[in-house]
């Protein structure tokens, strides 16, 4: 991705957002180590027997960005959150239809730091987390967006604040916040949103 300015990257999205499929062909090869990079950092977080591998991840990745019609793009790091964003929903979507249940059935409770490690039996886990940040987002719309792009994206504080037109101690401040109201969450703990 060093050939190009961020500038030169961001000029190629928009491009492709509106359907320029030379933009598109030019800017897969660029951006594909990062993606893969991120689909890495997605399935560090799945159990070694998983079915899907991290070029699978990044191959499923491309299939939905490319039915999109008419993205628009803000930047570099907007589409590369939206991918990490995109990467979680098709681990999400792969886990039930495997079949387990929503909210765990006979899962047990792990704590938000334990779910780094997902294992087979932890598969109602990231179905649970994924539930709680749902549930989250309603509530805390920019903190979600925060724990998404550092959870599951992968990405610094820096790069997040860069994202989401933050500044480095409001992410730090928003990640905090975030990763207490999901552990409580997951715990069971009634929130009422105040």
């Amino acid at each position: 991705m060093d050939s190009l300015s961020p500038a030169e990257i961001t000029e190629l999205l928009q491009a492709w957002g509106t359907g320029d499929r030379t933009a598109e062909e030019r800017l897969w090869p660029i951006v594909y180590a990062e993606l893969t990079r991120l689909a890495r950092i997605q399935m560090r977080q799945e159990r070694m027997s998983h079915t899907l591998q991290s070029a699978a991840l990044v191959n499923e990745l491309y299939l939905r960005l490319v039915d999109w019609q008419r993205a628009n793009w803000q930047n570099r790091a907007h589409f590369f959150g939206m991918c990490a964003r995109i990467m979680r929903q098709i681990l999400v979507d792969h886990a039930r239809a495997r079949g387990y249940q929503k909210r765990g059935g006979e899962a047990q409770r792990v704590s938000l730091d334990e779910i780094a490690v997902i294992s087979q039996s932890r598969a109602p886990q990231l179905l649970a987390l994924d539930d709680a940040l749902r549930h989250f987002a309603v509530l805390y719309p920019r903190q979600s967006e925060v724990v998404e792009m550092r959870f599951f994206g992968g990405l610094s504080v820096h790069e997040t604040a860069e994202l989401l037109g933050l500044s480095a101690p409001t992410v730090v401040r928003d990640w905090s916040f975030g990763r207490a109201w999901l552990l409580s969450y997951m715990e069971g703990e009634v929130l009422d949103g105040g």
